[in-house]
Formats: structure tokens, sequence, C-alpha cells
């Protein structure tokens, strides 16, 4: 038999005091592909799950030094941290047989002699439920991957105000281990959080200052974010807290000074307007408000995957980015968080285009699971010798439009995306290029392209260069705007969608 699913080998632990019994299972079993481990009284059967931590148990109910209702309950206990089915295998045949080993701890029941074909399918049932329980299982050790590499803490608490879960970074910023915060009040980190007033429109995601307190008493300045979600009717809190001393004692400094600190508080006040939700904050910098700068990223859940940024160095230097993770929501979110923190403080330094794909691509490398990577599209254009440098892994192809409309160089993708292979083994080799008075360049990610209208037709590489044709770059972005949208229709789009036009200078 062959098995459908991602689950086809499993592996049983067969339990009957009648060794022809037991012989029998054993073939069958092994016919089918199991892996069969077997045992011939409870006691016997609660060693060999101990040992061998089997997938499901098939078990005898009339057996000598432990019954099968015993060696049920004692399984089950010893399996509190994952679901192992329990088949029940027995010659009884009565209700109160059925309810006693249901009761016991079993997931179904079987009579003697067995009905091979009825046992398949349910062996084939308790495959697929095995399935989706290892595939849920895997979702979620990624995502707390994911959680522990974010440097802000991320702590979840129920309607009581009581602390469920915290991640590795609440761990280092508070110094209190994970297992004593847990069932702990959330004011044991920040007196005035509170988490019993139901939060509004107002109120959700907006971030706010207070007073954190270290276990070791000490007191520092922190901002929050809540929200509230309710999972099987229970209202559940999401708070996100950072560390702000180090800004705290910046803005100190910044006091001093009139002129920067008017700076500091014009972009503080721009980066307010943008961030209505938290992941927003964090993914809008001062670089994206530069003047040669349009851009547009439509999310296709809360959070998207698709970041854009930008950033002007003291040499002259304009940097912009366009990256695309793998995935959807708040993970894909999550997955950029590196890309966009390395950028702006590498572009700050003025560093090549070579330097940022290397160090971005082995951050990633070593800090996301498998499975997990970013396509970017990286740009440098050179305000003093009006050349460029351009670099593009996984994403679709940028272009170069000059002042009539007309797509005078393409850039393929010619590499692979960031964190799928070590630095040493990837082409770090940027592209240069020049342009002539008047042009832009165009880049975007995959969910343009993909973009369907309501008949299923993609928007394409061709509803791109229809869009931008014979159009002044005064009006070219909104040209490429309205044409996107018309193509869309009432239809939303399948893929996080991210644009990003420049003025070359």
């Amino acid at each position: 038999m062959t098995m459908n699913n991602a689950f086809e080998k499993m592996s049983v632990l067969a339990v009957d005091d009648n060794r022809t019994n037991l012989h029998i299972l054993q073939v069958f079993l092994k016919k089918l592909g199991h892996e069969v481990i077997l045992a011939e009284n409870g006691e016997e059967a609660i060693a060999r799950f101990q040992q061998y931590h089997p997938d499901l148990v098939l078990l005898d109910i009339m057996m000598p030094v432990m019954d099968g209702f015993e060696a049920a309950r004692r399984i089950k206990a010893a399996s509190r941290d994952k679901w192992v089915p329990i088949i029940l295998l027995s010659a009884l045949n009565r209700d109160e047989n059925l309810v006693e080993g249901l009761e016991a701890g079993a997931d179904d029941y079987l009579t003697k002699p067995i009905n091979f074909v009825v046992l398949e399918a349910k062996l084939r049932s308790m495959q697929r439920s095995l399935s989706m329980q290892r595939s849920a299982t895997v979702a979620l050790e990624r995502l707390l991957a994911i959680s522990d590499n974010v440097p802000d803490a991320i702590v979840t608490c129920n309607g009581s105000g009581e602390i469920l879960t915290v991640n590795r970074a609440t761990e280092i910023i508070f110094g209190h281990p994970a297992a004593g915060l847990v069932q702990r009040p959330i004011g044991l980190l920040v007196p005035d959080l509170q988490c019993t007033a139901p939060t509004t429109a107002t109120t959700r995601n907006r971030e706010r200052e207070a007073i954190g307190h270290r276990r070791d008493g000490r007191a520092f300045p922190v901002e929050y974010g809540l929200s509230e979600v309710s999972i099987d009717h229970e209202r559940i809190f999401v708070i996100v807290i950072r560390d702000i001393t180090q800004r705290k004692q910046a803005e100190s400094q910044l006091q001093q000074n009139a002129a920067l600190l008017q700076t500091y508080y014009d972009h503080s006040q721009n980066e307010q307007q943008l961030a209505l939700r938290l992941m927003e904050k964090l993914l809008h910098r001062p670089g994206l408000l530069d003047a040669r700068l349009r851009y547009k990223v439509i999310a296709t859940e809360n959070f998207s995957g698709d970041i854009v940024a930008a950033s002007h160095s003291p040499e002259g230097r304009f940097y912009a980015l366009l990256a695309d993770a793998t995935g959807h929501g708040l993970p894909a979110a999550i997955s950029v968080l590196p890309v966009l923190a390395l950028f702006y403080r590498m572009t700050r330094l003025n560093r090549t285009i070579r330097e940022l794909v290397l160090e971005i691509n082995q951050q990633l490398k070593e800090s996301m699971p498998i499975g997990r990577f970013v396509a970017a599209t990286i740009v440098c254009l050179d305000e003093i010798s009006l050349s460029g440098e351009i670099w593009i892994g996984g994403t679709p192809e940028a272009l170069l439009i000059d002042a009539d409309g007309q797509i005078c160089e393409r850039f393929p993708s010619e590499n692979l995306a960031l964190g799928i292979i070590d630095s040493a083994q990837m082409n770090d080799q940027p592209r240069r290029f020049e342009w002539q008075p008047g042009s832009q360049l165009l880049m975007y990610s995959d969910g343009v392209l993909e973009a369907a209208d309501p008949e299923g037709r993609q928007f394409g590489s061709q509803g791109i260069s229809d869009a931008v044709r014979d159009t002044s770059r005064e009006v070219r972005f909104t040209a490429l705007e309205d044409a996107l949208s018309a193509h869309l229709g009432q239809n939303a789009a399948g893929d996080d969608v991210s644009l990003m036009l420049i003025d070359c200078p």
C-alpha cells in the first residue's frame, strides 16, 4: 500500500499476549510499510513505549501482568507533549468495555477477530491526523525560531494580565528566565501596562512609552505596542516591548543642540504618522521620504513580506532596496527585519553594494530557518559620477526608463535570493550602468507580475511596459498604479505587491 501523504511510514507498537495474533499483526503492518515494535503484556508495552516512542499503539485489552485499560492510561500520561493514537483490540464488544477504553485514553476500538480491511482504514485515518499534527508542529517551531531572532520582547497575556508565553529577547531584556515568567502578571515587567481593558481602534497597536523593571530591580525606559486577538473565544493580548534606553540617552544628548533635536523630532513625527501598526513603524524610515522616490507596498495580509527602503549617504550616494521574503503575513514580515537593519546601518557608512550583499546574505544564512530566504534588488546611484550599480537576486528584472517613457535597459535577475547559500559561494558582483537626463529606475516584486484580473489573466511584464510607455516622469508612477488597479478590478492581489520608482540624478 502507498499512502499519498507526508506521513507514509509509522512506527507502531503492537501489544497482545497471544503470540499468533501478534505475529499476524506484525506481518500485516510490515506489509503496509510500517515499522513494528512488539510487546506481550501491558507492563512490557509501557517499557517499549518509553524506549522507542512509537507513533501509534495497537493494544489488546485482556492481558496478564497489566491489562490494556491500565496500559492505555499510563501511555497517555507519558505522552502529554504530543498525541499518540491508541486503538484497542479486544473480543469484548459490550458498550461498557468501549466506554471504559475511551475513558482510559484510547482513541478508537476494534473488536476481535480483527477485520483487517477496517484496521487498514483506521490506520490511514490516523496517518492523516498524524501528518496534520506534524505539519502544525513544524510551522510552530519555525514561528518560534523567527520570534526568538527578533530583538524586541514579544509577550502574550490572557485577559487577566497573566503571562502565557515570552520569546528569547524577553529573557535577555528583563533578566527573568522564561519558565519563571509564565502565569506571572505582566506588571512584573512593565507596571503601567494593563491587559484587562478591551482594546479599541484608537489604542490597538499604538506604541506607548513606560518604565520597565529588570529582575535585579533596575528601572529602564521601554516602548510597547499592544494588540488583541480572540482564540477559541478567549481574549489574548500580544505585546511587543522595546528597550529604548539608548534612544532616550541619544535624546538627552540631542537636547544640547536645538537644531539636531528639531531634526530628530521631525523624523520621529513622520514615522509616527506612517506607523499605523507595529510592523509598519519598524519598516518606515526617513530615507523613504526622499523627493526623488515614489513607492507603494500592498500587503495580502495584515503584515507584508515585501519591504522597500532608501538611504542617502553623506558622500553623495543614494541607496534603495526592494526585498520579498518567502511566505506571507507576520512570519514573512519578521524575516525581512534583519535585512532592513543591516541595510540602514551599512548605507550610513557608505558601504558598497557588494559589501551589503555579502553581509545581508551571511546574516540570513546563519539565522533563518531552512526554507526561508529573501529575494532582493539593491541599487546605488552616485550623484557625483552619474553612474549606478545594481544587484538582483530572485526578484523580477528592473527597468531603466528614459524621459520619453521608453524602456532603454533591462536588468534581469542573475543571482539566487539571499540566505540560500554561503556568501563564499555566491556571485556578489553588481552590474554597473549609466543613464541619460530625465531617466528613472523601476523596481517591483513578483506580486505585481502575478496580479490577476477577474478572468485570471496576470498583469505580467507586458502590463508594466504598456503602463509606462510614452508617459512623462511626473505622472509615470501614477499611471502604473492606475493600470495595476484597473487590471485587478475588485480582485485582491494574490501576493504582496511592492513598487519603487527612482528619479536618476
